[in-house]
């Protein structure tokens, strides 16, 4: 079971690490300015689609468990990627494509898997230049369901005391020699209808909700033809919070929920090792060669809806933000 969850919280960013190991060489290439403003742009969208997933799916009513009641839910979030972020525009770089003022045009990974024309590389370095061509990376927007960021939520949500609820994610660190990863997510849900007086002898419920979740994995990187490496690891490391008010109707078998509020995060992804890039007959050597930082934030309302078949739960939802997402699951509810 934990090697499944792994499975589906590393799909994306191992898709992500084997355009690093097949793309990414190219843009290693070029000077270390431009090499960091091609690989924060390429990478950009994926991160923040993973955040926005990740701040998904806390919930699917209002009215939290009795005290030691609690439900065990699976979901998946997919975050769509705005049409205006699937490509990025660069320009004034100082080692790509000087003779058209250094300007490039090319996917984004969240984009299509089409490559750019040939583009062109030519700087120098301790009185030796350097010069070769590459295709800048496709996007994997074909590879990915729905053509959006998909993100799991398995968590479980206990009540306690005081019209509390607390809602765990958690994934040791599992995997293999090539991947590990883990996963923690905490949430706090407080119901405060009965602070608007009798409105607490209706079917309306209202809550506020505090969650935080951080993924991290370490994927080894295989050398390739034109790049040599030695102790390549990619490290991603992502972190979403978001707190909102929420409010649903219940009904014996239809349950209407909702709620607005603020998400955001931050990631990182560091390429660690000693890279060896190929111009031609010149060879250079680079170290650490990656460390970006990728940050999100928008307001958000949610609107979902919930069938209830006694204990078992089927849910939906869609969340107007940056980046909007959707969300389907089942849950397993007792008290």
């Amino acid at each position: 079971m934990k090697k499944s969850i792994l499975l589906l919280l590393t799909v994306l960013l191992l898709t992500l690490s084997t355009n690093a190991q097949d793309g990414f060489d190219g843009y290693l290439l070029a000077d270390k300015n431009d090499r960091t403003k091609l690989i924060d742009a390429y990478i950009n969208p994926a991160m923040k689609g993973l955040i926005y997933g990740m701040n998904n799916g806390w919930y699917h009513t209002a009215k939290v468990h009795k005290t030691l009641g609690f439900d065990i839910s699976i979901g998946i979030n997919s975050s769509f990627i705005s049409k205006g972020d699937e490509m990025f525009t660069l320009s004034g770089l100082t080692s790509i494509n000087q003779n058209n003022g250094g300007n490039i045009t090319a996917a984004t990974a969240a984009g299509s898997e089409n490559t750019t024309p040939p583009t062109t590389v030519n700087l120098s370095e301790n009185n030796i230049n350097y010069s070769t061509t590459f295709n800048a990376p496709g996007g994997i927007k074909e590879d990915l369901p729905l053509n959006a960021i998909p993100t799991p939520a398995v968590q479980i949500n206990l009540g306690l005391p005081a019209n509390f609820e607390i809602s765990l994610r958690l994934v040791p660190k599992v995997g293999s020699e090539d991947v590990q990863g883990n996963l923690l997510g905490i949430g706090l849900k407080k119901e405060i209808t009965q602070w608007f007086g009798p409105i607490d002898k209706t079917p309306l419920h209202v809550s506020l909700l505090a969650a935080y979740s951080t993924m991290t994995v370490d994927y080894n990187i295989d050398e390739n033809q034109d790049v040599s490496v030695q102790n390549g690891l990619a490290e991603f490391k992502l972190n979403s919070y978001t707190v909102e008010a929420i409010a649903s109707l219940n009904f014996p078998i239809i349950n209407l929920y909702g709620g607005i509020g603020y998400g955001s995060g931050n990631a990182t992804l560091k390429m660690l090792g000693d890279y060896t890039l190929n111009y031609g007959a010149l060879s250079r050597t680079i170290t650490d060669p990656i460390n970006s930082k990728f940050n999100a934030g928008s307001f958000r309302t949610i609107l979902g809806t919930r069938l209830s078949l006694g204990f078992f739960k089927i849910f939906g939802s869609y969340t107007l933000q940056e980046y909007n997402t959707a969300n389907l699951g089942i849950a397993f509810s007792l008290r």
